[in-house]
């Protein structure tokens, strides 16, 4: 019983990849200041791009590759539309979240049932032998330790670096980063189309080892973009909270698999759809702290409960405060 828990957890660790990568990628756009709507369609044409070039080519490396590109270029779309011609970014977003969907079904009708190489799993000599740990971290594909990294990197980027600080500067208060001689737009440009990129390899890393393949709108990823959406908010742009919030989702879908063998009286489509639920309400109790109702009924709370909600302060997961609103030097 112990081993086929390490090894479903391992399942999560795995299958939770591409969202902690497109999170972290999200989380870096959104510090900078620029919301990202289109997402769901990055995931969906960058998948079906990095399936048809390493189909094409028979490259692993150039499936990922292209993927990647295919992020950089949507953000680079966007940038143009939103940061140069200061078009509103929840519009621009959404039109981009739909016509990359639709792309990735029309131009991937070729590749539909075909195969392409897979990246396979590569234990790390040694550390796999550990019990129940190895199993866990040190028996996974190439991009599992990415994403695994990704989330140190990103935490020490943010926050102890001078690189990491402007970022946040920009995305919080840009007239003042603007005043110290900072290229607000310039900085957020370059966040954007990084950002995409990193959601653009979320992609092939679906297509060519979690979900090999690319079978259209059966294919299984629509829907994931709004997902990885959801958990940024939910880990309160901080990147250790953001990847939490993916392999919690990936447990809670988990979950509803191992109940699937042991509730049979319940239909088996209630257990699928329960972690989509689940996640809303699970983003409803987190964030519930930010509004301005909590915030009343707290102080109505008799006093030795007020101290418990009060105590050493109340840590907020504060959206940058100047996200999605367009700055403008002159």
């Amino acid at each position: 019983m112990e081993n086929e828990i390490v090894i479903g957890l391992a399942g999560v660790i795995a299958s939770a990849a591409p969202i902690v990568i497109a999170a972290i990628g999200e989380t870096f756009t959104e510090k900078a200041g620029v919301l990202n709507l289109s997402v769901n369609g990055i995931i969906l044409l960058s998948a079906m791009t990095g399936f048809a070039a390493s189909y094409k080519t028979g490259s692993l490396i150039l499936g990922y590759l292209a993927g990647t590109v295919v992020g950089a270029l949507i953000g680079l779309v966007l940038v143009i539309c939103t940061i140069h011609l200061h078009q509103s970014q929840v519009a621009v977003g959404l039109v981009l979240a739909f016509l990359c969907r639709d792309l990735s079904y029309f131009l991937g009708t070729n590749f539909m049932g075909v195969s392409a190489p897979v990246l396979r799993t590569k234990a790390i000599p040694l550390l796999k032998d550990i019990p129940y740990i190895g199993k866990l971290f040190f028996d996974h594909t190439l991009m599992v330790y990415l994403s695994l990294l990704m989330i140190v990197l990103a935490t020490l980027w943010l926050r102890n670096t001078r690189l990491g600080l402007i970022v946040r500067s920009v995305g919080e208060r840009p007239e003042a980063a603007y005043a110290r001689g900072i290229d607000v737009n310039k900085v957020r440009a370059i966040y954007t189309i990084f950002g995409s990129s990193l959601v653009g390899l979320a992609g092939p890393i679906y297509s060519l080892g979690l979900k090999p393949g690319w079978n259209g709108s059966m294919t299984g990823l629509d829907g994931i973009g709004w997902i990885v959406l959801a958990i940024t908010i939910f880990g309160g742009w901080n990147p250790i909270r953001v990847a939490m919030g993916a392999y919690l989702f990936e447990f809670l879908r988990w979950l509803g698999l191992v109940l699937q063998t042991r509730l049979i009286s319940m239909p088996s489509q209630v257990l699928q759809v329960a972690p989509f639920p689940l996640m809303i309400l699970t983003l409803l109790f987190v964030n519930i702290k930010n509004t301005e109702w909590f915030d009343a009924l707290i102080y109505t709370l008799p006093r030795p409960f007020y101290k418990i909600f009060t105590a050493k302060g109340k840590k907020r997961n504060a959206a940058p405060s100047s996200l999605g609103i367009p700055f403008k030097s002159v």
